[in-house]
């Protein structure tokens, strides 16, 4: 990853930070995007600069058209290059299908979907040969445990129909587009000793949750030039929530 410029959308907490971390420390410039903590995005930042490398971050929200694609113009401005976007931004309403307003499948969908298309878009635009799209899908795409996951699952359940469809219109300019389904992740979101740990712990063949760490080590190894043959593919590091 030397001397790469990476996006990772989302990247102030969580496994967006894990991924523009590993990714800052394999070598690569990192921006990255976050909504409303700008703190934890400049304490992101600073450990992006502590490995030696560019960091740099910005307020977009996925959920706006023009945020979406300008984060990208933004970042491929500063960084000077853009050689790798994960779309990590995302959003999660679970709930029983009859209580899902409108509003919350707009801004689902507008984060989840529309937010991950136009980034992807205007990456294409910005990126040359050895290009990488990298997105994070769910392990709900493959199976729900339960009820309350409909708006959700759907949501990143469409996102496997982008990246087949980015690594057939971009595989002729060298471009790859993979996608990545994590399982439980211990983050401030969703702690591993949280309510709902033991359930979601109980669905995995491992029986814990991931380190966002481990997620990151997917990601970096789609971003590198390892993986210049692996396109349109769907990675599980669910720990077996589908198996």
């Amino acid at each position: 990853m030397d001397g790469k410029a990476v996006l990772v959308t989302g990247g102030s907490r969580g496994i967006g930070a894990a991924i523009a971390l590993r990714l800052a420390e394999d070598g690569a410039d990192v921006a990255i995007t976050y909504v409303a903590d700008e703190a934890a995005a400049q304490d992101v930042v600073r450990k992006i600069e502590a490995t030696g490398r560019r960091g740099l971050a910005v307020r977009a929200d996925a959920a706006d058209a023009g945020e979406a694609a300008g984060a990208v113009d933004w970042a491929a401005q500063a960084l000077g290059r853009l050689d790798v976007l994960v779309n990590n931004a995302g959003v999660g309403v679970l709930g029983p299908l009859d209580g899902l307003t409108l509003a919350s499948v707009d801004r689902v969908l507008a984060v989840n979907v529309r937010g991950a298309f136009l980034a992807s878009q205007a990456a294409a635009e910005r990126m040359g040969q050895g290009g990488r799209i990298i997105t994070i899908g769910s392990c709900m795409t493959q199976r729900v445990p339960g009820p309350g996951g409909t708006l959700y699952a759907m949501s990143k359940s469409a996102l496997i129909g982008l990246t087949k469809a980015l690594a057939r219109e971009l595989g002729g300019r060298g471009i790859t587009a993979n996608l990545v389904h994590p399982g439980p992740v211990d983050t401030d979101m969703n702690p591993a000793d949280g309510p709902y740990a033991d359930s979601q712990s109980g669905m995995t063949a491992l029986g814990r949750f991931a380190r966002p760490e481990e997620i990151a080590a997917v990601v970096a190894f789609l971003a590198g030039d390892e993986a210049a043959y692996v396109t349109g593919a769907e990675f599980s590091a669910d720990g077996g929530h589908a198996a």
